[in-house]
């Protein structure tokens, strides 16, 4: 599998983002066995006992957007990792649109996450794709994780229409030019991001070749029952539906993609009851670029409180 590498000076001087980067290697997934790797990258914050706060996020960001929520949790005493997906950020980019699958996507996340990193008694946080990705990961593992918090994201089988909303962005990321992957980010958020935070959004595409992943991922998104990945989904959405370990919702007001999904949830997984779920005003479908460090001091508080071991 053909992948590029981001160069290291595109992420020199990014706004309020002082943190170290960490890396791990996983198989490329290639049935013909060839034994070729991919680097994925990853921010490891905070003390390295605490419990782990895992920050996954989606289309078209990385761990970037993230940035107003570590500060927050590493000051309440939780660590954060926040892995940028495999085509994003500083992770590898696979070149041909091919090589993206819902289904290498969760096996890449799970070798990084549990097969090189080891990580238990995670807290998911997951946004937009972190919670497809997210979300099919407690599915299948359910005894690494402690507890879940969804915001903006739904784990989609295609057996419900998927709204207007996103049917108009995938056409949209499908037929546009010019992806242009800050422009869209800024466009997502209910306030506009500065130049500086815009070019942070597009820092780790030097251009359209490494755009492969950004351009697929919205047609892994499940959109009729026979999509390749419903099965596997409605595996997980089983295991969701027995979930009794603590699960919030804290959407954002102003998504009209992820709109009423936050119902969802709470009907389906016994782990939302009795627990205390938010609305964060003011904020669009990046929330954590709006409101990141309101969002955080939710999960934060949710942690040291109702959610807490």
């Amino acid at each position: 599998m053909k992948a590029l590498r981001t160069p290291d000076d595109r992420f020199r001087d990014l706004p309020d983002f002082p943190f170290a980067p960490h890396y791990v290697e996983v198989d490329d997934g290639e049935s013909d066995g060839a034994g070729g790797k991919l680097r994925i990258h990853y921010l490891d914050e905070g003390p390295r006992t605490a419990p782990v706060v895992l920050l996954m996020h989606g289309e078209p960001s990385w761990c970037f957007l993230y940035r107003k929520m570590i500060p927050v949790l590493t000051n309440a005493g939780l660590r954060c990792i926040a892995p940028d997906l495999v085509g994003f950020g500083r992770s590898d980019k696979p070149t041909e649109r091919t090589d993206y699958s819902y289904a290498r996507h969760v096996e890449w996340m799970r070798a990084a996450l549990f097969d090189a990193l080891d990580l238990h008694d995670v807290t998911l946080v997951a946004q937009d794709w972190g919670g497809l990705i997210g979300l099919r990961l407690v599915g299948e593992h359910p005894d690494r994780f402690a507890r879940v918090v969804a915001a903006n994201t739904f784990l989609p089988t295609g057996d419900t229409p998927p709204g207007e909303a996103f049917l108009g962005w995938q056409r949209f990321s499908q037929t546009v030019d010019d992806f242009a992957v800050g422009f869209i980010v800024g466009a997502g958020c209910h306030t506009t991001p500065g130049e500086a935070v815009i070019a942070g959004y597009d820092a780790p595409f030097p251009d359209d070749t490494y755009k492969a992943g950004a351009r697929q991922f919205p047609m892994l998104v499940p959109t009729s029952p026979d999509d390749p990945a419903s099965s596997a989904n409605r595996k997980s959405w089983d295991t969701l539906r027995a979930w009794t370990k603590p699960f919030l919702t804290a959407f954002s007001d102003q998504d009209a993609i992820t709109r009423g999904g936050d119902r969802v949830f709470q009907r389906e997984v016994p782990g939302c009851a009795g627990q205390p779920h938010t609305t964060i005003e003011g904020g669009g479908h990046f929330l954590q670029e709006d409101k990141g460090a309101e969002l955080a001091r939710v999960v934060a508080d949710w942690l040291a409180g109702t959610g807490g071991p």
